[in-house]
């Protein structure tokens, strides 16, 4: 039979309700039955075992990962990442330690790829207390490092992109220290996913070393990518390029001053406060921010909305709430650094 989404399977669908209850504890069954569904079509569309497979061992991952991170969902967290291939001795690798210190000093967990060189670093400073890593199986540069080795909070993935997602899907800020082609790959990925709104705004640093290394990717970005005009002036509000450690966690600190965290609700976009605007407030937004929402429509204070009752310990927030233009997610960026000076 062609199975669907709607509930129009007759007989699977009463065994598929019967699973679920002998199961027990199931928590939002209609999407867990939608998973169901789903993973039958598979069975039913593709007898290519490698496609099933790949299937399979996706949703394991994914559902060991949301497992691992859930007891931590109410603390901040923080992404590094940087080469595997950093020396112990290198002054970057105490960067980071001092770094991955300080933000565990001020109540942030760290997340890493589990390895060595940055990876090592940041879980070094943070502590094994304080430390996630998100590790993944290769021949040779990736074996856990000696902080998180038999840690609770070790999750090693066979794909990279499930791995990603954790990454960036956990995580309240991230950090980009110099590193080779998988850091710079990560890095794309993630001013991508900020750029086009796939991912929630969140800081951005990336960590210089001496020797300029991302200044010197900063030229190129200006030259070839703002010089050909493959992005805008508006993306430069999705980083922050520095030297100081210090100055890093307080970018990271400042984003998170007054902005608590977003979403999509219908066409609207509502933010929510850690301190209530006021009217005078909201006005200096619109007057300044005129392109960030769609023409003939304002920003309005409002509580919390009805479709928002599955985040319960975000209800009493204070919330903005306006008709976003997609078009501006770099610029949003910049408009919460400035609701974050009210």
């Amino acid at each position: 039979m062609e199975l669907q989404f709607a509930r129009d399977n007759g007989e699977v669908d009463r065994i598929i309700d019967l699973l679920m209850e002998k199961a027990e504890g199931i928590h939002h069954p209609g999407s867990i039955r939608e998973m169901i569904i789903t993973v039958l079509k598979a069975g039913q569309e593709s007898d290519y075992l490698a496609d099933q497979k790949l299937l399979g061992v996706t949703m394991k991952e994914m559902r060991y990962t949301n497992k691992v991170f859930a007891p931590y969902r109410h603390k901040k967290k923080v992404t590094i990442f940087g080469s595997a291939r950093t020396e112990r001795d290198d002054p970057m690798y105490a960067k980071c330690v001092r770094f991955s210190r300080l933000l565990a000093e001020k109540g942030f967990m760290i997340i890493t790829g589990g390895g060595g060189g940055i990876m090592e670093a940041g879980n070094e400073g943070a502590g094994a207390e304080n430390s996630f890593a998100v590790n993944i199986r290769l021949p040779f540069e990736q074996a856990p490092n000696y902080v998180m080795l038999d840690n609770p909070r070790l999750i090693t993935y066979k794909y990279f992109f499930t791995r990603k997602v954790a990454f960036v899907k956990e995580t309240n800020a991230i950090a980009l220290f110099p590193g080779g082609f998988g850091t710079l790959d990560e890095a794309m990925e993630v001013f991508t996913l900020i750029q086009t709104g796939k991912t929630s705004p969140k800081p951005l640093v990336l960590l210089d070393d001496e020797d300029g290394y991302w200044k010197r990717w900063f030229g190129f970005v200006i030259e070839c990518l703002l010089g050909k005009g493959f992005i805008s002036g508006e993306d430069f509000s999705l980083f922050t390029i520095t030297r100081d450690e210090h100055e890093a966690v307080q970018v990271i600190e400042d984003f998170y001053r007054n902005y608590h965290s977003l979403r999509f609700i219908n066409s609207h976009l509502v933010i929510r406060l850690n301190k209530e605007l006021t009217g005078e407030n909201i006005a200096r937004l619109e007057e300044e921010f005129p392109e960030i929402r769609l023409p003939g429509t304002r920003i309005s204070a409002c509580c919390a909305l009805p479709e928002e009752t599955d985040e319960p310990d975000l209800i009493k927030l204070p919330r903005i709430s306006f008709r976003f233009n997609h078009r501006h997610y770099g610029l949003l960026i910049a408009f919460i650094g400035r609701i974050n000076t009210f």
